[in-house]
């Protein structure tokens, strides 16, 4: 990482941005194609057929004309979905945020330096936070590395949207704020907000020009956790931010009809660098099993999570960490970029802070105290009774695979993702008797603010060996066969989503023009094939309440294994 960031002074990290090419609109002939060879897999031949005379009756009449407005829609924007899709996957949503939009996950320092230990809490906190604004200070300077493939820069605007961006609440629809700029591009909030036990406070990072150190912001979070572990509770205002979307944009319009200052406070922690968040909690975990980490990082406690920031950094009680971010701006590979950056420099410095114990006097930080009346802390009742609620009806079973890894799946030449994909098609044909709707995302970031296309993994190849995995007449290789033939089919729907040859963004931009233009949705959309398809969620089942997470878990660790003795039969 340090080379890296030594090579990027030669390039600025959004310097490609005005360079990259526009996302491009696939032919409406492939598309249609890819859709009726993801559909195979669920239908039967009376479906099929059904289906197909479907596609070819909107390929000849009314797709054609949708897919000609698309195109010229295409040629007024540099990326034609992108408006699209941050309104329909994300801000209109009215479901609540936190459980059914954000992305989370625990942090990997617990494996090397930092292991589970009770009263480290608030200095390793100050540590890791110490750390993300090292990043943030690169990012203003333009110096975090523009990622690539080959020669190929990629698009760098998620990185914009990491730091001082939040979500606010709508009616009918959300918006997104972003209060980050760079250095050249002028002034940026300095502030970050922590949340504890109910109570919401900032401080500024930067004292007289420079950087706080980890004693410095170690001495804030320490008077933070000892006001909020001595005093009562706050009332909760974060956890407004769990609740459906409609009710918490009334919920905070009233908030702000009561006194205007709460506006004020708002925006505080909207335009804040990120949310550090305190948890009393100390949730199991080991370098085997991150099943319990990773339930609480997803639900804990909503009154020290800001749902609608881009970045909630969680603390436990026994040292351990997380984040709970937003995914309206941006997609999770930022995050991981960020998390790899603190990793390596924790272990790098073995965990430790290494340079001057001086604390230099600084302000202490500021509670922001809300104006509350009885109908807000009802409010607020109300969402933790349905957050905790819904959040019980979540399964997490996060186990470590250590058999083997990516190295041997290398090695065989197989791609580590594709065989993941495998793997849970085939441990849930195991477990169900049939094939699971699911996908995965592809990257299109190649194009001017790209983001994700759909890669639909339960293909009509992986299906055929799923069933020979199954029927004991089978021989090994023609097992071994079907496998590999599955896998050059998800390598080859990868590669051609990512090169914006994918279908599922193609097909939504067709039914959204034709709702711009208010004509009848079309006979594709409403085929009951098209729904029994698409109701699926991102390499989960969400349709199939049934499966059990343990159990599934296991089945793919039994298909992993299986798919190795494949490959080891080759010349047998």
């Amino acid at each position: 990482m340090e080379n890296q960031l030594a090579k990027s002074t030669e390039e600025r990290t959004f310097q490609y941005q005005d360079s990259l090419p526009s996302l491009p609109v696939p032919s409406l002939e492939e598309s249609l194609k890819k859709y009726l060879e993801s559909v195979k897999p669920f239908a039967n031949k009376e479906e099929y057929k059904k289906t197909e005379e479907i596609v070819q009756n909107f390929q000849d009449g009314v797709g054609r004309k949708l897919h000609q407005k698309l195109l010229e829609r295409a040629k007024g924007k540099r990326n034609w979905l992108e408006e699209w899709w941050l309104n329909v996957a994300y801000l209109d949503a009215r479901l609540p945020s936190q459980l059914n939009v954000n992305f989370a996950g625990p942090a990997p320092y617990f494996e090397h330096c930092w292991p589970p230990k009770e009263g480290t809490q608030l200095e390793r906190g100050s540590i890791t936070l110490w750390h993300n604004l090292n990043y943030w200070q690169l990012l203003r300077k333009e110096k975090v590395p523009v990622h690539k493939v080959g020669n190929n820069p990629l698009d760098m605007n998620q990185f914009r949207m990491l730091f001082s961006t939040c979500k606010i609440p709508g009616i009918t629809r959300d918006s997104v704020i972003n209060y980050f700029r760079t250095e050249s591009e002028g002034h940026s909030p300095t502030h970050l907000t922590v949340l504890c036990r109910g109570r919401v406070f900032v401080f500024d990072v930067m004292h007289e020009g420079s950087l706080m150190t980890p004693p410095e912001i170690h001495r804030q979070l320490t008077y933070i956790h000892k006001k909020c572990h001595s005093e009562p509770d706050g009332p909760g205002i974060p956890a407004l931010t769990s609740e459906e979307r409609t009710r918490w944009a009334k919920a905070r319009e009233y908030l702000i009809s009561l006194d205007p200052e709460n506006l004020t406070r708002l925006e505080k922690i909207q335009s804040s660098l990120l949310v550090y968040s305190i948890e009393d909690s100390s949730p199991h975990v080991t370098p085997e099993d991150y099943s319990q980490v990773t339930a609480m990082i997803l639900v804990g406690d909503p009154t020290v999570r800001w749902g609608d920031k881009s970045y909630n950094l969680v603390s436990f009680s026994n040292g351990i960490f997380g984040c709970s971010c937003d995914h309206s701006p941006f997609d999770a590979m930022v995050m991981v970029n960020i998390s790899h950056y603190v990793d390596e420099k924790i272990l790098e410095n073995e965990g430790r802070w290494k340079g001057s114990e001086k604390v230099r006097n600084i302000s202490l930080p500021e509670e922001l105290v809300f104006t509350v009346d009885d109908k807000i802390l009802n409010n607020i009742n109300q969402a933790e009774a349905q957050y905790l609620k819904q959040a019980s009806d979540l399964q997490i079973v996060a186990y470590a695979f250590t058999s083997f890894g990516k190295k041997l799946t290398k090695k065989k030449r197989l791609h580590p993702d594709t065989f993941v994909q495998l793997a849970l098609q085939l441990a849930y044909y195991r477990l169900h008797g049939r094939p699971g709707s699911c996908y995965e995302t592809a990257m299109t970031r190649y194009f001017y603010h790209g983001r994700t296309e759909t890669v639909r993994s339960c293909t009509i190849e992986a299906l055929r060996w799923c069933q020979s995995m199954q029927d004991p007449s089978t021989s090994l290789l023609e097992r071994q066969r079907k496998m590999l033939q599955a896998f050059a089919k998800h390598d080859k729907m990868m590669k051609d989503c990512s090169a914006g040859k994918g279908f599922d963004r193609h097909l939504l931009g067709l039914l959204l023009i034709a709702k711009e233009e208010g004509l009848p949705v079309p006979e594709l959309f409403t085929d009951p094939l098209f729904s029994k398809r698409f109701n699926v969620a991102s390499t989960a089942w969400r349709s199939c309440p049934e499966t059990n997470a343990e159990k599934l878990v296991q089945l793919v660790f039994h298909s992993f294994q299986d798919m190795m003795k494949l490959m080891n039969t080759a010349y047998l």
